[in-house]
């Protein structure tokens, strides 16, 4: 359960103790969310190499997916338009699209450099 906790609060996946993002973001601002290059309290380097996130967009789409799924199973037994329900999903899209940023991230550092890789 601690690793599930680390990752929602988006903590280092080495110590545990540092923070991976200096900046939440905000979708209504117009801010993306704004990673630390290394943890504040073991100093480990999150960005391995250029393009080391590219992965994370993977990560983001599947997120995404099972998101609107999810929300279209939800939303489909209240309203009869579909029209209305793919311009509600956009909108949940949008809305959450900084929170899945930071998610896909963390699940990505996680899956390659969590605390029980061993090298």
């Amino acid at each position: 359960m601690s690793v599930l906790t680390d990752i929602l609060t988006e903590k280092c996946p080495k110590c545990g103790k540092g923070q991976v993002f200096s900046a939440k973001g905000n979708i209504f601002l117009f801010r993306l969310p704004k990673m630390h290059s290394n943890c504040s309290h073991c100093n480990h380097k999150f960005e391995k190499e250029p393009g080391y996130f590219f992965g994370s967009m993977f990560v983001s789409y599947a997120l995404v997916f099972a998101e609107m799924v999810v929300f279209f199973l939800i939303v489909n037994q209240f309203v009869e338009s579909y029209l209305t329900i793919v311009i509600l999903i956009g909108i949940l899209a949008i809305l959450l699209s900084t929170f899945n940023f930071r998610l896909s991230r963390m699940l990505w550092i996680y899956m390659l450099d969590g605390k029980n890789k061993q090298l």
